[in-house]
């Protein structure tokens, strides 16, 4: 994101930035392949050495029969499973205590409140699943032995809760920053309300988006380390260094989450399948899949390799952090702190409010914000490699999250643009003047 976003227009049909043919395609597509992808990595990286050579000749030999075969059928404690630790987060998101946060103004006027209790719900969460463990009450092995279960579960209830927010958008939104495309593809994928809550606190994209997805990242890769120590008795430095980097960054996720809260996550995207079900079923599942891989595939980097990819990795890690603690600075000053020991170069942009009001947006272009618009998405795809690599080459798979994410953060960077270049105009041009370069500077 930029230090500017537009406000999503609920007064007319969701704007497509990509033509009706190609959005149309990637809409169905993703719909149909998005849920039996997620089974055919965790297969393939459970069942078949991570290799997808030997998934496809399985498929080859079998067809359809043998895909339904390995599809795993969900179970009574898969379901147990999810349905306590939903239970437990939705409770720490409700009683925790939290800094009263407000989000951005949206373009009905509304201003969404949160309860900043992240940090708060990311500890007590780990302390408690750790001392389970430790306390024999609670083998997190379990979870790995049932994650095909656990995943197949994930995928038919996730896609049953998008139905639930499909038709609460019609028929009880939550705000006025709800409505209709017109097209009902559309609105089950992108989503009918900005900001749906079930009664007046609980906020439905937070719990998805943070209280349940990137928990249980977290969540899971303190499983898979658990899981190989289980099993060998002892934990690879691979291992570690994957964890470790991992949690870093969900950490750093949890410590900046009030700052979440102002990005296209929850102030542009509706709450449908694309966010919704991506982040209840995709992100368990394919942005922990390096952990998952490394479980039965340990590698043993050495002291002097583990150690540069760890600093590597947080290195990376802070400087995301540092581009948007530096935007987040910028914007709660007026354009009045420093950056990089300087005076901000800023662009004041005015714009019109679909309720035809002129306001004023300033777009920062100096800092890390001058080296590119989207820099910050270049250590974060860093990031995701240096967890990665330690699993280091002989299957491909573990990197599909680090290709996955980049595609991501490139058509995210592009949707941004197009929306910043409709909302801006002219300034928008001014401003892509100073600031040439998308993502990578010098490059694109």
């Amino acid at each position: 994101m930029v230090a500017a976003k537009p406000e999503p227009d609920f007064t007319k049909k969701k704007e497509m930035v990509h033509s009706p043919l190609l959005t149309y395609f990637s809409v169905i597509t993703l719909l149909s392949t998005c849920p039996p992808f997620v089974i055919l990595l965790w297969y393939t990286m459970v069942h078949q050495d991570g290799s997808i050579l030997n998934t496809f000749n399985y498929l080859k030999e079998n067809g359809i029969e043998g895909f339904v075969n390995i599809w795993p059928r969900p179970t009574a404690i898969a379901w147990k499973i999810i349905a306590c630790y939903a239970l437990f987060e939705a409770a720490l998101q409700l009683w925790l205590p939290g800094k009263r946060v407000e989000g951005p103004i949206s373009p009905t006027g509304n201003k969404p409140v949160y309860k900043a209790n992240g940090v708060l719900a990311y500890v007590v969460t780990l302390v408690t699943y750790i001392g389970l463990w430790w306390f024999g009450i609670f083998n997190p092995t379990v979870v790995y032995d049932h994650l095909g279960e656990i995943y197949s579960a994930l995928i038919f209830g996730s896609f049953i809760f998008c139905v639930f927010l499909y038709i609460k958008g019609h028929v009880a939104p939550s705000s006025t920053d709800s409505g209709s495309s017109g097209n009902i593809i559309f609105d089950f994928y992108w989503g009918m309300e900005l900001y749906p809550r079930i009664g007046k606190n609980f906020d439905i994209k937070v719990f998805t988006n943070c209280r349940f997805g990137m928990m249980s990242w977290a969540v899971l890769a303190v499983t898979y380390c658990i899981k190989q120590y289980e099993t060998n008795g002892k934990v690879s430095d691979s291992m570690l260094v994957n964890t470790v980097l991992m949690l870093v960054y969900i950490t750093k996720f949890f410590w900046w989450e009030a700052g979440y809260w102002n990005t296209m996550d929850i102030a542009h995207d509706r709450a449908g399948f694309y966010i919704c079900w991506g982040c209840l079923v995709w992100v368990p599942s394919i942005y922990t899949s390096p952990g998952m891989y490394l479980v039965n595939h340990p590698v043993n980097l050495g002291l002097q390799l583990a150690i540069s990819i760890l600093i590597a990795g947080i290195l990376c890690i802070y400087i995301n952090y540092d581009c948007d603690r530096q935007r987040q600075e910028f914007r709660r000053t007026n354009g009045k702190s420093l950056v990089w020991g300087k005076a901000p170069s800023k662009i004041a942009a005015s714009y019109t409010t679909t309720k035809g009001e002129t306001k004023t947006s300033l777009l920062l272009t100096s800092g890390w914000w001058g080296l590119a618009r989207h820099f910050h998405y270049v250590p974060e795809i860093m990031s995701a490699f240096f967890w990665t690599v330690p699993a280091l080459f002989d299957n491909c798979l573990p990197y599909f999250y680090v290709a996955f994410l980049t595609i991501l953060l490139l058509d995210r960077a592009k949707r941004d643009d197009d929306r910043c270049r409709s909302k801006y105009g002219k300034y928008w041009k001014t401003y892509c003047t100073k600031v040439p370069y998308r993502v990578i500077p010098g490059i694109y």
